[in-house]
């Protein structure tokens, strides 16, 4: 870490704001940088200007974590399912961190090295077999003193705890985010327990990330945060959730949604919405405040000036973005004038112009989750006659 740089920790103790990035595998897919089924990083080695640029954003907009670009980065996940990727996770890795060091650098953020759940897992191999995993990214992470480290997106908690008691191994902070909601793990472990185990098995922040709304999100992490409290035990807390509404959702999130991933543009929160969640964290005591699929820059900077007065500073994206629309004053139309108020956008309802559109969707919830077949890693691509029979059983349900 840079000298006079705080750390995770030291942030967090002293009761200060942090504020994560968003959605990088989503942000690079509409861009065209990162292609939807796979979901791999490997643009920070073909593209690294495209991901250097993304994280810029975000530290314009107020993050103060850049998050490595190594979603799914593991070998396993970059052999799944047909793809032929000349590129190994550690040289994807190596390039992220490069790239988040070379951004955070440029402001007051830190660089989080990030691990997720595998192929692997979900397919039932060993427990020795996905902590090998683990420790292959985390050498790389290590390599490149990473300053602390995130697990994140996990359905399953004993993953979770794998993948945190690999890196405990570090030395480094460890902070762990379950893509969970209220329901608790795709094995029923409610989010109370799940936190409980998770800090035991050495993570010093926990929380959630991905699948579920900000509302949802921050719900399950009270719940954690209840839980926690009750064993006596002590940890920092984070939330990291879709900026999706997600209201018809079932347990496995946003992922059984007939609209996932490629209609989703409906379902977005507005700047005015990410407002409300910040407060609504803040209030809950949650500290480590930051984005997953869907958060944008834009949205990263409505967190940041919510908590403007807690935290004392303002983003450099905030000067060209006047606090409630005080910038439409200077508007041509009288009509668009008036709309220069906090008022208007904090009880606005916005129309999504789609007459023909259910409010909701009835999600898919298929209740497949590891071991199932259908969830086993094959190196091979998908081949017709199974997504045939993948077609036919969509059809029935």
């Amino acid at each position: 870490m840079a000298p006079g740089k705080k750390g995770i920790l030291e942030r967090l103790n002293a009761g200060e704001v942090v504020i994560g990035d968003g959605g990088f595998v989503f942000a690079l897919e509409k861009r065209g940088y990162v292609k939807a089924g796979p979901w791999t990083p490997e643009a920070s080695v073909t593209h690294p200007e495209a991901v250097r640029q993304l994280h810029r954003e975000f530290l314009r907009a107020g993050s103060n974590v850049m998050q490595t670009f190594t979603f799914y980065a593991s070998d396993d996940k970059l052999e799944n399912r047909g793809q032929n990727l000349r590129l190994s996770g550690a040289q994807i890795n190596e390039a992220a961190c490069d790239l988040a060091r070379e951004v955070a650098s440029e402001g007051d953020a830190m660089v989080a090295g990030g691990v997720c759940q595998t192929p692997s897992y979900l397919s039932c191999k060993s427990e020795i077999e996905v902590k090998a995993i683990f420790k292959k990214q985390l050498e790389v992470f290590m390599k490149k003193n990473v300053d602390f480290l995130i697990a994140e997106y996990f359905e399953h908690v004993e993953e979770a705890e794998w993948a945190v008691q690999v890196l405990k191994t570090s030395g480094k902070p460890v902070a762990v985010s379950l893509c969970i909601g209220p329901e608790g793990d795709m094995h029923g472990v409610s989010p109370g327990e799940c936190a409980v185990r998770l800090v035991k098995a050495g993570a010093q922040i926990v929380g959630v990330n991905c699948h579920f709304d900000p509302m949802t999100c921050v719900k399950t992490v009270k719940m954690m945060k209840e839980g926690v409290e009750k064993a006596r035990l002590k940890a920092h807390y984070m939330v990291q959730p879709l900026a999706y509404h997600t209201p018809d959702c079932n347990c496995q999130g946003f992922i059984d949604l007939p609209e996932f991933p490629f209609a989703l543009e409906p379902r977005i929160l507005t700047r005015w919405d990410i407002h409300t969640y910040a407060k609504v964290a803040y209030k809950a005591g949650i500290r480590f405040i930051g984005g997953c699929c869907g958060f944008e820059p834009y949205h990263i900077r409505a967190i940041a000036e919510e908590l403007g007065p807690e935290r004392g500073i303002m983003p450099p994206a905030s000067e060209k973005h006047g606090m409630w629309g005080a910038g439409l004053e200077m508007h041509t139309k009288p009509w668009v004038r008036a709309r220069a108020r906090r008022d208007y956008w904090e009880n606005l309802k916005p129309a999504s112009g789609r007459p023909q559109c259910p409010s909701m969707s009835a999600p898919d919830g298929w209740g497949v989750t590891k071991g199932h077949t259908d969830l086993m890693q094959q190196k091979e691509a998908t081949s017709q006659d199974q997504l045939k029979q993948l077609f036919d059983r969509s059809k029935s349900h």
